[in-house]
């Protein structure tokens, strides 16, 4: 996988913390830089943690599946890319924070496993295809998941919830995509 393929599965992943953190920003009467920063480190970090988690769960019993692996790869992927669609059309225009500007630990650690889990399986997909760097991947996903999670606050603070549907819909589109590649190189449709 390429630096541009990283790139775009780091912000197909972030979309679910930058939808949060947009709430979050709403819920704020003011969008300080400590609230973005909590935002940005409680989802970039666990953004990077889990698909670290899932590559070494994957790298376990790769061989074992190695026939399959970019099956497996896409399934996950569309399965997330698509569940990820479907929440965003399902949501009405308003965002359902309900108003929790809370950033205790406890309601920050819930949010950011909330909006990682899927991270866990596409770094089981990245064990499957094999040829990434694992430490670059995770360390591209954390940044760029904290970097789009402190500006979902900021965003949701001035903008309010105008862009939270469609950075998910966004996220799901381009993690499909990724599928989609990752099985027709396989295939060799793709070269």
């Amino acid at each position: 996988m390429g630096i541009g393929e990283l790139l775009l599965l780091a912000v197909g992943l972030s979309m679910d913390a930058f939808a949060v953190s947009v709430c979050k920003g709403l819920a704020l009467r003011r969008a300080t830089f400590k609230a973005e920063f909590t935002c940005g480190v409680w989802f970039g970090g666990f953004q990077a943690l889990m698909p670290l988690i899932g590559f070494f769960l994957g790298t376990l019993f790769a061989t074992a599946i190695q026939a399959v692996d970019h099956w497996i790869a896409f399934g996950l992927l569309a399965i997330i890319g698509v569940n990820m669609l479907k929440e965003a059309l399902s949501k009405e225009e308003e965002c359902d924070c309900g108003g929790n500007a809370d950033l205790s630990v406890k309601t920050m650690f819930i949010m950011a496993v909330a909006t990682s889990i899927d991270a866990l399986a596409v770094g089981i997909s990245l064990a499957m295809v094999g040829n990434v760097n694992i430490y670059f991947a995770v360390t591209l996903i954390g940044i760029c998941t904290c970097l789009l999670s402190m500006l979902g606050v900021k965003i949701g603070n001035v903008f309010g919830s105008r862009f939270e549907n469609k950075a998910e819909i966004a996220g799901g589109i381009i993690l499909i995509a990724l599928g989609v590649k990752i099985l027709l190189e396989h295939l060799g449709v793709l070269a």
